[in-house]
């Protein structure tokens, strides 16, 4: 069982991935709503796990992932993409994301990217 922070601009995201999470075992420890937020979270509660979008304001997900890893190089970032982000998750995981889920979320797959990143 992980403790996972969970980053995405949008609540209802937020919720749906929570929800998910919760039912496979885990624990959501923090909520962020943009990369930003997400550095500052990570640096607090240095969470098992981060779920993180591509696409929000301020500061995208690449962005985040690229700041977390950084300082923390074995962080294990999980890229959250809609479809057609190809190129971004790809960008996302030379930056450093362990895995990526693809929007709208399926539980199983959602619960397997979490046992691959922490195996």
């Amino acid at each position: 069982m992980a403790s996972i922070l969970i980053v995405d601009d949008a609540k209802f995201m937020r919720m749906t991935l929570a929800k998910m999470l919760e039912n496979g075992g885990h624990t959501v420890v923090g909520e962020a709503e943009n990369g930003q937020r997400a550095i500052e979270l990570y640096r607090e509660l240095k969470p098992d796990v981060v779920t993180m979008d591509i696409t929000m304001p301020e500061m995208t997900g690449i962005e985040a992932v690229k700041a977390i890893i950084r300082e923390f190089p074995d962080a294990k970032i999980i890229i959250c993409s809609a479809l057609g982000q190809q190129k971004l998750v790809v960008e996302s995981i030379e930056s450093g994301a362990k895995d990526f889920i693809v929007k709208p979320f399926d539980e199983v797959r959602v619960l397997e990217a979490v046992d691959r990143v922490l195996n």
